[in-house]
């Protein structure tokens, strides 16, 4: 997949110029899969110093679809303040035919420039679609409207024109002054045991997160290390690997949810579990109390009822 610089993609969309006074900047060509937590902790500080410029009014981030979701949402959890940062992408490569990267990166930069952006929080604008990073995922493994939310776009690109359907859901920001990236993600499956987890353990995962079957069940065979890490004081964050809905302590069996509620477990609502994932790593920044990482997730996850 060729890789084009910020000022060859900008040279493909003339339309760019007339929207706004633009500045490009390369700060990295790397495809989703090798994205790490600790490039996306960076790519926040680059952003956070670029929003502190009086002159600067916005920042458009173009990212790789695989994982744009967890950075959009890292940056979504840990800036301050009220000027629009807009992610886009592209389904398809320059490669190929119908290219969809100029018109998303038009739609990103018109986005930015609206003034109902401001104080939205980061958004995802892929597909004509304005989305919110704390809601949006990437759906589909090929279309070119990917990205969904589960309650909705925010808005849309109609000819041009932002409108914007509905507000976002915008948590305080984490201030944390460091990430900790030692948590893993599990996924839930019929007959699955504790292997994996006590693995995860201890290899020294700082926190686990699991993606329960339903509105957040597990196995009973996993039941033995989730004891031993609320034990050892790692946090463990329950969400479900439905696609959507909410989580809900139930069912009292055996690895039912009310059961895993009366244990400890954190219940992370709608995040799926990516997510779940980096909000863990920026909560444990801030704080590796059990108590306070809870108390994180339950005032700050969309899906948190008041």
């Amino acid at each position: 997949m060729p890789a084009l610089s910020g000022e060859e993609i900008v040279a493909k969309v003339p339309a760019l110029r007339k929207e706004a006074r633009l500045a490009v900047e390369d700060y990295a060509r790397l495809p989703g899969p090798q994205v790490t937590p600790h490039w996306m902790w960076r790519l926040k500080d680059r952003v956070a110093e670029i929003l502190g410029d009086a002159g600067v009014d916005g920042v458009v981030v173009t990212h790789g679809t695989d994982t744009l979701e967890e950075t959009a949402y890292l940056l979504d959890l840990t800036l301050d303040g009220d000027k629009p940062v807009v992610f886009c992408g592209a389904m398809r490569t320059v490669s190929e035919a119908g290219w969809d990267g100029p018109a998303n990166l038009l739609a990103a930069v018109r986005t930015a420039v609206h003034p109902a952006s401001a104080g939205r929080g980061v958004l995802v604008t892929v597909g004509e679609q304005v989305h919110a990073a704390a809601e949006a995922t990437k759906a589909h493994t090929q279309r070119l409207d990917s990205f969904h939310s589960p309650h909705g776009a925010l808005g849309v690109i109609d000819r041009g024109q932002v409108v914007y359907h509905r507000p976002a859901f915008r948590a305080r920001p984490l201030a944390a002054p460091r990430l900790v990236s030692e948590v893993d993600l599990h996924t839930m499956a019929a007959g699955v045991d504790d292997a994996l987890l006590r693995a995860s353990l201890a290899r020294g995962a700082r926190g686990l997160v699991l993606e329960g079957t339903g509105c957040g069940n597990v196995p009973p065979a996993v039941l033995p290390a989730l004891r031993a890490a609320l034990a050892a004081r790692v946090p463990v964050v329950l969400v479900s690997r439905c696609a959507e809905g909410r989580l809900a302590p139930a069912y009292g069996y055996e690895g039912g949810g009310r059961m895993l509620k009366e244990m400890g477990l954190i219940f992370a609502q709608e995040l799926p579990g990516p997510k779940a994932r980096i909000k863990l790593m920026v909560a444990l920044g801030v704080s590796t109390d059990s108590a306070e990482v809870k108390r994180m997730f339950e005032e700050q996850a969309p899906g948190t009822t008041a």
